[in-house]
């Protein structure tokens, strides 16, 4: 099995914080202009990555965080998302597989044909599904939860909201050494933005310190879809720091790459009225990056960002250079 470039780019590392490949690197990068850009558009396409039933850009983070589940002995993972989580369906699929169960605590969002899809394939993903419908009520049963799903002395492993640990947002960081890896090889030329939704921040935080692992100059445009947490750059600052602060613990030397504070940047203007809510930008982007460019997006996250990014294009706030779009959504 190939090594992650995490491991090969730091060595120490490879005894020191387990890693459990979930699927066939590296993704492809391939140009995009059939959506007539300004700007030299690529795309680096994560929505193929992934064995199991769900794929795309949450199995990068469970290679990294499903060994550490197992390290600490866990029977039981935690996590939270919306009605039709991504990250739920991804968790669930591959952790059965290495023989942990999953229990999601779900709060409302709007709840369209995607969603109910979503939901048919958690119920029948053997998650136990917990449907607390607010935010609140989901932080007031925390305690019972945790008690719910202990064996014996045993706690759950509990994860954030789509798995943006310093853990989890390592699963980026390899995401962005590999576009590194087909910079150097000539499949691409060095972008000068990388840009992707943010639903909970590990993707954008563990871009930003992969492209400094990479040695790129690269800036993160980070597109936020969620009203519901904290995403603004100088948060998603602090989990790349913290990411590298993990790496330090486990031995890795990290000499100058730490993300500047201009690494990520945030836009907000493309979220509409707040998580999994579709918006005409959004919809539109969707039916153009499908009839031109033969690229299957989804509501919540890509198809915003797409529209941010197309937005931004011909407003020319794109400068520097040519821009990578990642796509993250990985449906089977």
């Amino acid at each position: 099995m190939r090594l992650p470039l995490l491991h090969q780019r730091c060595p120490e590392l490879a005894g020191r914080l387990p890693f459990l490949r979930l699927g066939e690197a590296p993704t492809p990068v391939r140009a995009l202009p059939g959506l007539g850009t300004r700007t030299e558009l690529w795309l680096k396409d994560e929505s193929g990555y992934g064995d199991g039933g769900w794929g795309g850009n949450k199995v990068r983070k469970l290679e990294w965080l499903l060994p550490e589940a197992r390290r600490r002995g866990a029977r039981t993972i935690l996590t939270v998302g919306g009605l039709g989580t991504n990250w739920g369906l991804a968790a669930a699929w591959y952790a059965r597989e290495q023989g942990l169960e999953v229990a999601l605590g779900l709060i409302d969002h709007p709840v369209d044909e995607h969603v109910r899809a979503q939901l048919a394939r958690l119920r029948a993903s053997g998650a136990t599904l917990h449907f607390l419908h607010t935010k609140t009520r989901l932080i007031l049963a925390a305690p019972w939860l945790f008690a719910r799903h202990t064996h014996g002395r045993t706690l759950p492993y509990y994860l954030p909201a789509g798995g943006s640990s310093p853990l989890g947002a390592l699963g980026a960081v390899e995401t962005a050494l590999e576009l590194g890896e087909q910079v150097r090889a000539g499949e691409l030329p060095e972008p000068a933005w990388l840009v992707t939704p943010v639903g909970s921040g590990g993707t954008a935080a563990g871009l930003a310190l992969g492209l400094r692992l990479a040695g790129l100059r690269t800036r993160v445009l980070g597109v936020v879809v969620n009203d519901t947490l904290r995403l603004d750059s100088a948060t998603l600052l602090g989990l790349a720091r913290r990411s590298a602060a993990l790496l330090r613990s486990r031995g890795a030397d990290l000499s100058g790459a730490e993300p500047a504070p201009g690494a990520i940047r945030t836009e907000t203007a493309w979220l509409g009225e707040g998580y999994a809510h579709p918006t005409r930008a959004g919809d539109q982007a969707l039916a153009r990056a499908s009839a031109q460019a033969g690229l299957a997006l989804e509501r919540t996250y890509t198809a915003k960002a797409l529209a941010a990014l197309l937005d931004l294009d011909a407003a020319g706030r794109l400068e520097g250079g040519p821009v990578v779009f990642l796509h993250t959504h990985g449906p089977r």
